[in-house]
């Protein structure tokens, strides 16, 4: 499960360089990078379009459902940076779905669309959940690299959004948690975006561990 997470601007460095990347291995698959031209071995800059809400990218702040999150894409011209808004309209009014499971999500047909043909990724720094003791920890990657969350969304314009998947939990959740974020390796993301045949296998993925810190360890005796 994820209701909220963490951006800052240590992501900014991190975000480029694998937009970079991914472009340039998108132009290799698809013969179109002529390594013999000078200048197409580097590429040109990234696109960042974050025309929706025009929010800087990577403000410090948490990031809660309903509120306009930066995201990774594909664009036009390749992978772009975009700010869309985290939620999908639920059955009722007022309802908004933030996470979807990775076990059901192509069987649903409000998630199936978006699975197949919405898939984004949502960076973070670190994400948070809460014990049954309503205890908060903060969960990121060990090497404090970003935390790249797979995700889909729906809709067009300004009534795009886009919702989390969700998947069991790993043995660095499982003391806090039965539900985790499905979190890609940062050479998973190109394949999540653009290589349909990979989807299901990266749906069922268990992610790599991560570190927890605890504002409060509540103790038991056993």
């Amino acid at each position: 499960m994820c209701g909220i997470y963490h951006i800052g601007r240590e992501l900014d460095n991190g975000i480029e360089s694998l937009m970079k990347m991914v472009n340039r291995e998108r132009k290799l698959r698809n013969g179109t990078l002529r390594q013999d031209v000078p200048g197409d071995e580097t590429m040109a800059e990234p696109q960042k379009s974050m025309d929706a809400g025009n929010i800087p990218c990577f403000q410090e702040r948490d990031i809660r459902p309903t509120e306009l999150a930066p995201v990774l894409s594909d664009g036009e011209d390749g992978l772009t940076l975009g700010s869309i808004r985290w939620g999908l309209p639920g059955f009722q009014k007022g309802q908004v779905i933030f996470n979807a499971r990775c076990e059901t999500a192509l069987d649903k047909g409000m998630f199936r669309e978006g699975v197949l043909h919405g898939r984004i990724v949502i960076p973070a720094v670190s994400f948070y959940e809460w014990n049954r003791h309503k205890e908060k920890n903060t969960f990121s990657r060990p090497d404090g690299k970003i935390l790249y969350m797979a995700g889909f969304c729906k809709g067009e314009g300004s009534a795009e959004r886009f919702t989390i998947l969700t998947t069991a939990a790993n043995e660095s959740m499982l003391p806090v948690h039965d539900r985790m974020p499905l979190i890609l390796e940062e050479s998973e993301v190109e394949p999540w975006l653009y290589r349909e045949e990979w989807t299901e296998s990266l749906l069922r993925k268990v992610p790599g561990p991560l570190s927890r810190q605890a504002e409060y360890e509540q103790l038991s005796l056993f």
